[in-house]
């Protein structure tokens, strides 16, 4: 994933056992669909509304995406990832002179707002070589202008296919332009200043791009095997929402893609949140339509109704879906241990730059709670108190911690904090060493969020749970942690098999009967491991619990 910081510097952290599990704020929104420019399907992280208008061309009509990510930030939102998709859209062109021919370079990122020119000069090239040039390639902010948004310096290129400077395959490393077509045998021709011949001047790109169609389900889906679509945040750690805007003003998102958003978001454990459709014009509309909306699942949130906000390109106040000031409202409401372990959850409160754009009176608020939809609010709620904030599991979840956004948010962040944190037993000696290193490890972590207040319903001796030792782990590659705490209904326990290969690591919910000390894994697991330790009894035996 592509982060800019002010010094083009990345910094990536690693995993090891005598590193704590960090305690991340897991508040990053992913948004997914059309901008006005960018690169595509190419998750970039932003965070500011400045960050998004240099990356991506800030507001645009036809973009949903670009005003749910000023609502964000305007709501308290702090961080976000961008996916940009588009149907049809095609890049600038941009043509070089070389003698007779032309050297015809093309954006990387399509669409008309890419305002690119480039640059030709021989300087400390050879004087024998005629093949060598430098190559500059700017970004502006429009056309004519000398405001310089982006630039790349390429020297010593060369036309010569057998080069290493060859300028196609250097090109290709390039976040501006790649080269379109065949290169000509002669180098292109110094760019000169209109009516000199001074070796300064610039060649602008051509009027040809094209911004395409409006975006369809199936460009926002996109596809795993190439990464594309919602799948190009397959590599993004640290999710905490994934919120796919409006595919147009007066187009929601189809129920194919919210199935394969919630189920993305199931395998990357985050949260996906629904705008209430557009169709929905009151609370009892709500009420009725939920009822026959056959969408279930726990990894997902909705609430009610749209907002009222400011259109800065219209002028005038415009009816918008709620997801991007719904991410942002979340983020600044505080971190996910601190909403679980919270008496009161804090009111779902707009700021000011956004109202209701329906009322919703006080029955209907806990009667939409019931069917898992929360109701978003302008006013501070005058009763003492309130509906907790649900998922859309409405019962269809497996626990009843889930049917609540703070427990399943806090559950969500304790097993990807363990699961970052432990990755560096991949690859490891499968034994007692590693098994302790890493059991010591995720109990520190867990007992520091108990004393953060978590957990706080069971006594300590009751709160969590580590397994890792030779009862889930053989010889074969990978090593099996299962980690077990407790959940805010008593006697119930959420229950995970975290498992590190060299190839990647993958979590899949387990039961553990704590009272009969015996462990049950899910039936899919249970397959998997009696490939490896034999016979469904064998498996028993060897996981009972002393």
């Amino acid at each position: 994933m592509r982060e800019q910081t002010l010094a083009n510097i990345q910094i990536a952290a690693i995993s090891s056992a005598e590193q704590p599990i960090a305690r991340a704020s897991a508040q990053l929104t992913a948004f997914v669909g059309r901008t006005l420019r960018g690169p595509l399907n190419q998750p970039i992280i932003v965070r500011s509304f400045a960050d998004f208008q240099q990356h991506f061309g800030g507001l645009w009509q036809p973009s949903p995406l670009s005003y749910a990510v000023e609502h964000f930030f305007e709501q308290g939102g702090r961080q976000a990832v961008i996916v940009r998709v588009a149907n049809g859209a095609s890049p600038v062109t941009l043509s070089l002179k070389c003698g007779r021919e032309t050297l015809r370079l093309e954006a990387k990122a399509p669409g008309t707002r890419e305002f690119l020119r480039a640059s030709v000069d021989y300087d400390n090239v050879p004087g024998g070589d005629d093949q060598a040039f430098n190559l500059v390639i700017q970004r502006v902010r429009s056309p004519g202008s000398e405001r310089v948004e982006a630039q790349e310096t390429f020297r010593g290129l060369s036309v010569d296919p057998e080069s290493p400077r060859f300028i196609s395959n250097v090109l290709m490393d390039s976040d501006l332009m790649r080269v379109r077509g065949n290169v000509p045998l002669l180098r292109p021709d110094r760019t000169l200043m209109p009516g000199t011949n001074l070796p300064v001047g610039y060649v602008s790109s051509n009027p040809d791009g094209d911004d395409g169609k409006p975006i369809s389900d199936y460009d926002v889906i996109g596809s795993a095997a190439r990464g594309t679509g919602l799948f190009a945040l397959e590599g993004v750690d640290d999710l905490a929402f994934v919120y796919i805007p409006p595919l147009a003003r007066v187009v929601d998102v189809g129920i194919s893609t919210l199935l394969v958003a919630a189920r993305f978001c199931r395998d990357k454990r985050a949260m996906l949140i629904l705008d209430p459709p557009s169709s929905w014009e009151s609370a009892p509309d709500a009420v009725r339509a939920l009822k026959a909306l056959d969408f279930r699942s726990d990894n997902a949130l909705m609430f009610f109704p749209r907002i009222s906000a400011q259109d800065r390109l219209r002028g005038r106040a415009e009816i918008f879906g709620n997801g991007g000031a719904v991410a942002g409202l979340l983020s600044r409401s505080g971190e996910a241990v601190a909403a679980a372990v919270s008496e009161r959850e804090p009111e779902p409160m707009l700021r000011s730059s956004a109202k209701l754009a329906k009322d919703v009176s006080s029955t209907d608020r806990w009667l939409l709670a019931s069917l898992g939809v929360n109701v978003l609010q302008s006013v501070r709620n005058p009763e003492r108190a309130w509906p907790a904030l649900r998922t859309l599991a409405c019962g269809a979840s497996a626990s009843s911690d889930w049917s609540y956004l703070a427990q399943r948010r806090f559950a969500l962040f304790v097993i990807n904090a363990i699961e970052r944190g432990t990755r560096w037993c991949a690859g490891q000696s499968n034994g007692p060493q590693t098994w302790g290193r890493v059991s010591s490890q995720i109990l520190n972590f867990l007992s520091e969020l108990r004393s953060a207040g978590a957990f706080a319903a069971v006594p300590a001796d009751q709160a969590f749970l580590v397994i890792c030792d030779e009862r889930i782990n053989d010889s074969a590659d990978g090593v099996n942690i299962l980690v077990q705490f407790a959940a805010t209904h008593a006697g119930a326990y959420h229950s995970f098999m975290l498992t590190h290969r060299v190839g990647g690591s993958t979590v899949r919910p387990v039961m553990v009967n704590r009272f009969e000390a015996t462990l049950v894994l899910s039936r899919e697991l249970e397959q998997e491991i009696t490939l490896r330790l034999g016979p469904k009894e064998d498996v028993v035996s060897v996981l009972a619990l002393n």
